[in-house]
């Protein structure tokens, strides 16, 4: 792939760029010794016993810094990262066409929901200030309701950094039954932190007070999570040479703020990531397929524009797919609205254009191309995904 060739271009420029650096800062080094040693024999000579011939000494400096050779040492590291420079440039040049808009069509926006979405990343990105002046610059004032409520997130992220936990339990407790239904257990890791925090940092007979407190509710349902918690309890005060070091890890904070993230924006009816976010990095990673396509269509003076599905695949990631697709096992193209999936007797899916042609129109049976098994258009049910 494409991105993938010029990330590579770019991780050689980077590693010039630091092996040159690095030579440099060894060559200045070199010299500046030299420099140093000469000036430490002058300022050590006494004025009155021994004449100093400084141009004895700066010839001897001279030689040494000629031995050196910095330019000889920092041309060849110069010359390997000015051709990868030149190289990436060219690259990017090529990749990354500056006139893109050949590559979109031209669709009218609604632009209300257009500025809820800017909006909405906005908030998500803390810039609540910014969010706020487009929100009345745009007239919409029903999106400054989200930004209040991103902003109640942020305050309880914060306070989840800083290793307070007390803003996200109560924000768990008046939101309980709704964080019930999506089966997460938030209210007992957070616990679980506080309660290795408190093991570390405080002692055995703290961490046990709190365990009677706050941990013993949810026994019946996590007896195995709590008997280990009870289990670390033996090793207080040295927890990191422990069975049970895998507690002190960092990334159980940071796993727990980009869980709450996730729960805060399912109560909200949001997606974890800004559609904002995910849509650029889609565009951007479909852009040069789309490019290229533009430019083959202008070629053969036709337009790509118009069509209704594109003519070649457009390769994405999975984390850009959030439904399922269906591919037509013979025709090898992808069901549509026009070109829907159907079910035959035999349970075999086929798109509906390939069903018509072993149909022939409608007039004859057909057989499966997977199994022997005879069916007709009437006999065959469109599905939906």
């Amino acid at each position: 792939m494409e991105l993938s060739t010029v990330k590579d271009a770019f991780d050689r420029v980077t590693k010039k760029q630091k092996l040159s650096c690095s030579k440099s800062q060894e060559v200045i080094d070199q010299v500046g010794l030299e420099i140093e040693q000469t000036l430490t024999k002058i300022q050590s000579v006494d004025d009155t016993s021994f004449p100093i011939d400084l141009k004895s000494i700066l010839a001897e400096l001279k030689v040494k810094l000629n031995a050196i050779g910095p330019q000889s040492q920092l041309e060849g590291p110069q010359k390997e990262l000015n051709s990868n420079l030149s190289k990436y440039l060219k690259l990017l040049e090529k990749v990354f066409n500056p006139d893109i808009s050949k590559a979109y069509r031209n669709v009218d926006f609604d632009h209300h929901i257009l500025n809820q979405i800017i909006a909405s990343h906005l908030y998500r990105q803390g810039l609540f200030d910014l969010g706020d002046c487009l929100v009345n610059e745009a007239g919409e004032p029903e999106a400054s309701a989200l930004g209040s409520q991103f902003l109640e997130m942020y305050q309880i992220l914060e306070a989840v950094r800083i290793k307070n936990i007390e803003p996200a339990l109560k924000w768990i407790s008046a939101n309980l039954e709704a964080l019930k239904q999506n089966s997460t257990s938030l209210e007992l890791k957070l616990h679980r932190l506080q309660f290795v925090e408190i093991l570390e940092k405080k002692g055995r007979a703290d961490a046990l007070v709190y365990a009677r407190t706050h941990l013993a509710p949810f026994a019946s349902i996590h007896l195995d999570e709590i008997q280990k918690l009870m289990g670390s309890l033996l090793w207080a005060g040295k927890l990191e040479k422990s069975p049970y070091a895998e507690l002190l890890i960092p990334a159980h904070w940071d796993n727990m703020t980009e869980e709450l993230t996730r729960q805060f924006c399912s109560l909200l009816g949001q997606s974890y990531q800004s559609p904002l976010t995910v849509a650029i990095a889609a565009g951007v990673e479909g852009l040069p397929t789309l490019l290229k396509l533009a430019n083959v269509m202008a070629a053969k003076k036709q337009e790509w524009q118009a069509m209704k599905q594109l003519p070649v695949p457009l390769e994405l990631g999975k984390e850009f797919q959030f439904h399922s697709i269906f591919v037509c096992p013979v025709s090898r193209e992808q069901a549509s609205e026009e070109n829907p999936p159907m079910l035959m007797p035999c349970l075999h899916v086929l798109c509906k254009q390939s069903i018509m042609k072993l149909s022939k129109s409608s007039t004859r049976s057909f057989k499966c191309p997977y199994c022997p098994a005879d069916a007709s258009v009437a006999q065959c049910r469109q599905l939906y995904f």
